[in-house]
């Protein structure tokens, strides 16, 4: 397919950025590939507002401490409440008539006058990813990141403190290095053992599982092999699952009530492991303790259905809900070659002309589109409260899947909601509408790279805000 050099520019911003902004298609008319492979090479951005924020185990000391403060405070109350009641009782016999509740309401009372932490901290968190994706020249790496982010996901309706932090923690400085240290770091985070519920998975022969009733879970390991390497229908079978699931076990958090300085933090606890050697894959693992997990997921990393299941995640993200097979055994290939080079993995990516000739007919996920849309609008701020509220109305509440898979990247999971999106493009609209042009948008921003359709019904529309909103619902800014 040929393309002016303006359309391969916003081609390039679309299918591998955060789409185009201000100067952005002129910036990189002149080579769009060279620029996106030039944006590898640079350091991924640590915006200066992260040092402000707490790391995830303080976020979980923090939360968990007010928590207690919370539990403590309601049941002060209700005694109080209950003692005042037996006082009145034995005053007056009629007493027993008045209010049973009184002690719950005033539990309630007390327990909520206690702040939340964890909003703010998710808050911040939130504006800080967001105005990442908006200042970034062409926002590749931030894409990379938020790629990750999903594939490695975890639940902020489950453990909400660490959610930002374990992004900024275990995603991004991996982004761009070999996909063995970004799992090792994933599968070792606290987020994630507790996201998968092995922070009390024991073995049945270690010292816990015998002195102790619960045992091992699963989940963590299963996730591990079907979600985060192998891929479904690669080979393991349950025997590797239960296997894998005693290597785990001992991988757990500190708890912060037993450590106010360290709570929330990694350990390995010998008390849970499963003793002894364990068969993962035909392989026998004979290390003890913490070594004998990271020998698995060193494994695990370098496997061929690994290499198979990362490339076609990435090409189907990018590129197109059925990639071109060609381009998928191109970035497997370079997977093994380099031992998991993720640079060198998004680079073939971009090199390949398999990622160029699809058509742009992918529909972007709910929050690649609003970060468009406002990339176009020239803005570079966000209000969290405002962006993660237009996420939940989208169907993509930040940081919160509704299951280890993370959220989907084919249009027949997103496309029932083009409704919602016109009430989100018609809200934003209406704020811009005083101040920006949608004409100096198509020209300026999108160097003209709309359908002649688009520039028809822009030009015939009754107001700036209708006028935006049809820009911003069109298929031009909704799909790459």
């Amino acid at each position: 397919m040929s393309r002016s050099a303006k359309a391969e520019a916003a081609l390039a911003l679309h299918r591998f950025g955060m789409g185009p902004r201000p100067g952005s298609i002129a910036a990189i008319e002149a080579d769009p590939r060279g620029a996106l492979i030039a944006e590898l090479e640079r350091p991924p951005a640590n915006p200066a507002a992260a040092a402000e924020l707490p790391s995830s185990a303080k976020a979980y000391r923090t939360v968990n401490e007010a928590n207690a403060r919370r539990q403590a405070q309601a049941i002060k109350a209700k005694r109080a409440q209950d003692t005042s009641r037996q006082q009145m009782a034995a005053a007056n016999s009629m007493a027993e008539g008045g209010d049973q509740d009184g002690g719950e309401m005033a539990a309630k009372i007390a327990a909520e006058a206690v702040p939340d932490p964890g909003r703010p901290i998710y808050l911040a968190e939130a504006k800080l990813r967001t105005e990442a994706a908006l200042s970034a020249e062409i926002g590749f790496t931030e894409r990379l990141v938020w790629f990750w982010s999903n594939h490695f996901c975890i639940s902020a309706d489950k453990i909400r403190s660490m959610s930002g932090a374990y992004e900024r923690e275990a995603i991004r400085p991996h982004a761009l290095g070999r996909f063995v240290d970004m799992l090792l770091a994933v599968e070792g985070h606290p987020a994630m053992l507790f996201y998968l519920d092995n922070l009390g998975s024991m073995g049945p022969n270690s010292i816990a599982g015998i002195n102790r009733s619960r045992g091992l879970n699963e989940n963590f390991a299963r996730e591990t092999l079907e979600l985060h390497t192998l891929g479904v229908r690669s080979g393991y079978t349950q025997d590797d699952v239960i296997s894998f699931a005693n290597v785990l076990t001992g991988w757990t958090l500190v708890p912060p009530p037993d450590n106010p300085e360290h709570g929330g933090e990694f350990t390995f606890n010998p008390r849970l492991h499963e003793p002894g050697a364990q068969k993962v894959l035909g392989k026998l693992y004979e290390q003890d303790g913490i070594e004998q997990g990271q020998a698995v997921l060193r494994d695990l990393a370098g496997h061929p259905a690994t290499a198979t299941h990362v490339a076609t995640k990435l090409a189907c993200h990018f590129v197109a809900d059925t990639p071109p097979p060609a381009l998928v055994q191109k970035m497997a290939k370079v997977f093994v070659d380099s031992t998991g080079d993720l640079k060198e993995i998004a680079k073939t990516m971009v090199a390949s002309d398999e990622s160029w000739t699809e058509p742009p007919t992918k529909l972007k996920r709910p929050g690649e589109w609003v970060v468009s849309m406002v990339r176009a609008a020239g803005l570079l701020q966000s209000d969290p409260e405002r962006f993660t509220a237009g996420q939940r109305l989208l169907g993509e509440p930040l940081w919160r899947p509704s299951s280890p898979k993370g959220y989907p990247d084919d249009e027949a999971s997103w496309i029932d909601g083009m409704g919602r999106r016109l009430d989100v493009a018609n809200n934003f609209a209406e704020r811009l509408a005083g101040n920006v042009d949608p004409g100096e948008v198509i020209e300026s921003v999108l160097g003209s790279c709309v359908s002649p359709e688009v520039k028809q019904a822009v030009g015939r529309a009754e107001s700036r805000q209708q006028a935006l909103a049809l820009l911003f619902m069109s298929a031009d800014m909704q799909r790459r």
